[in-house]
């Protein structure tokens, strides 16, 4: 998965993504590290905060603009 390569593009800290998700840094440290798998819902809502699409998200596509 792109979710600490999209983090660090946007300049966004853990911290910050992980209240955005209402999550803990922890648990979202986990999710980037692949130690705990991305629940559906918070990957939707991370394609949502990047505004790029969930394909893109999990390298489905090299294409980050969201579709249509």
């Amino acid at each position: 998965m792109r979710i600490r390569d999209l983090r660090e593009d946007h300049d966004y800290t853990q911290e910050y993504v992980a209240s955005k998700l209402n999550i803990r840094q922890n648990t979202y440290s986990q999710y980037e590290t692949g130690k705990r798998q991305l629940p559906i819902e918070l990957l939707i809502q991370l394609a949502d905060l990047y505004q790029t699409s969930t394909d893109y998200i999990l390298c489905r596509t090299d294409n980050p603009i969201p579709y249509k």
